[in-house]
């Protein structure tokens, strides 16, 4: 049976892990001590919200986001930013499950809106968020700047 929980100290090497896989997912270098790091400084500040999928207390899935505002909306509002869930459980429900679990955790946070981004050809991402009542905002462009 799929558990879904709010990440703690106890999953930190667990999602760490599954962190790396989401990475290179996305074309970065396998980085495993990194990938837990950043796992745990998120856990151990409380800066992100992070929920874990179980089966038989083996991870197969997490999704993260982070609290912030939208001055604009004058509204509190949380960007989902990480969705993974291990290729042998795809197409079970469990990226569904923690789409639910971020959401749930946004409005306890007292957010108005869950926001996100994804890549122009995840065409699977994209079905699952508009299934689950995500819309596409038009007129957006998404820039960034390194420091």
């Amino acid at each position: 049976m799929i558990e879904i929980e709010q990440a703690t100290s106890i999953h930190i090497e667990a999602v760490g892990r599954l962190f790396d896989l989401y990475r290179r997912f996305y074309e970065c270098d396998p980085d495993l001590d990194l990938a837990t790091s950043y796992i745990r400084e998120r856990i151990e500040r409380g800066e992100s919200f992070i929920h874990v999928a179980t089966i038989d207390g083996e991870a197969i899935g997490f999704v993260q986001s982070y609290p912030t505002f939208c001055s604009v909306d004058a509204i509190k509002r949380h960007v989902l930013y990480d969705l993974y869930v291990d290729e042998s459980h795809r197409d079970a429900g469990v990226g569904a499950r923690l789409m639910d679990a971020a959401r749930d955790a946004a409005i306890a946070d007292g957010a108005k809106r869950v926001d996100l981004e994804t890549a122009h050809d995840n065409a699977p991402g994209q079905h699952l968020y508009e299934k689950l009542g995500y819309e596409r905002v038009e007129g957006f462009f998404t820039y960034s700047l390194e420091l």
